[in-house]
């Protein structure tokens, strides 16, 4: 539990101290990872566990798809369109190159069946029908994810189509890759489920999930594999062990195994060698404040965001957290403003931080207490 320790106006939240004798687990490096690019993220926290050319902009190929499903995902929970709408195909969806569902020109298809098959198999047909759907066209559907991706913050991002066929204008980071995949987890979780399907068949034809981690470890539930020779082989993946999700991005691998491979080995290294712990969860009182000048003498403080810390396993209980508030606080007072910060900190380096805001409104007090608190600040400085 975490004691609550008053000092002045400093706020110290301290964990359990840790004993000397307590064993501590051994912290090495990350392995070698045979890709051009990497990172491994946690989920909860957004702590990056490892990377390597993370920013580097590169080919994504058909994790290009994860961005195209995350479209449709938010145009199904707008209500523009619905799972069971009849998408009329295309004679250019039809014609699409490289991975397909097998779609038939002139044909209806709905588009729950032209989402999992995307996702599922990586139609590339299915990309175009459903972006022809949604847009008018390909290519206003491409605008359309590119400002998705601003919004999520994917700064290293440009998309030229739906599918990820090679354009020297189409490309994104690992990094970047890892925050759609967490938003795709985090704001889709009933979609998500279909990342973890190991085959689909439409048209009497059945295709396998590329993702050849759905066989191999019991605990990866996603997301999305690529290839062209440009971008080499390609695997954004997540994987939850006893609670603790990670996000796992590696491009430019040299085969389907080693795509699998490297992925494994940075997961292993993540779970084997890191915890992630839930602090404190959004709207629930952090700590409280006087308050002057108000209706009420206290106003209880919290976080508007849930905040978990990943760290190094075995040092969770040597974590110490500290608010500095801003002072005085008078009234009236909003509720979400923020008042201050909540600081976590391992060997007094800051490993995650958040706004305080105000968890109530409160409105200015009567004159008499609004003139008593004037006098007592003036006493008090």
């Amino acid at each position: 539990m975490i004691k609550i320790l008053k000092n002045s106006l400093l706020l110290v939240l301290a964990l359990n101290v840790y004993t000397a004798s307590a064993a501590i687990t051994p912290n090495p490096t990350v392995p070698t990872i045979a890709a051009k690019s990497y990172i491994l993220q946690d989920f909860a926290s957004g702590r990056i566990i490892a990377e390597q050319n993370a920013q580097q902009r590169l080919p994504p190929a058909s994790i290009t798809k994860l961005m195209t499903a995350y479209v449709v995902s938010h145009e199904l929970l707008a209500g523009n369109i619905a799972l069971e709408d009849d998408v009329l195909i295309s004679e250019k969806a039809w014609r699409m190159v490289g991975s397909r569902s097998f779609i038939e020109v002139n044909t209806k298809v709905p588009v729950e069946v032209l989402l999992r098959g995307m996702i599922i198999q990586s139609g590339n047909d299915a990309a175009v029908a459903l972006a022809e759907h949604i847009a008018g066209s390909e290519e206003t559907f491409a605008q359309m994810m590119n400002q998705y991706a601003q919004q999520l913050g994917m700064v290293d991002t440009n998309y030229r189509n739906s599918t990820g066929l090679p354009d020297s204008e189409h490309y994104t980071t690992a990094k970047d890759i890892a925050i759609l995949s967490a938003a795709i987890i985090r704001d889709f979780p009933v979609h998500y489920k279909w990342y973890a399907e190991k085959e689909y068949t439409y048209n009497n034809i059945t295709q396998h999930n590329r993702n050849k981690l759905l066989w191999r470890d019991t605990t990866v539930d996603g997301l999305k594999t690529g290839h062209t020779e440009e971008a080499g082989y390609c695997l954004a993946a997540s994987a939850k062990r006893s609670g603790m999700r990670l996000i796992s991005v590696v491009l430019g691998t040299r085969s389907e195994n080693a795509r699998a491979q490297e992925t494994q080995k940075l997961f292993n290294y993540g779970f084997r060698f890191f915890e992630t712990h839930d602090l404190y969860k959004a709207g629930h009182q952090v700590t409280t404040s006087k308050i002057w000048k108000g209706s009420e003498k206290e106003l209880a403080l919290g976080l508007a965001e849930s905040l978990a810390v990943t760290v190094p396993r075995g040092r969770y209980k040597e974590l110490v957290a500290t608010t500095n508030l801003q002072q005085p606080i008078i009234a009236p007072v909003t509720q979400g403003s923020v008042l201050g910060e909540v600081e976590i900190r391992l060997d007094n380096k800051i490993v995650a931080k958040q706004p305080l805001i105000a968890l109530t409104s409160v409105e200015q007090g009567s004159w008499w207490r609004r003139i008593l608190d004037s006098i007592l600040m003036l006493i008090w400085g």
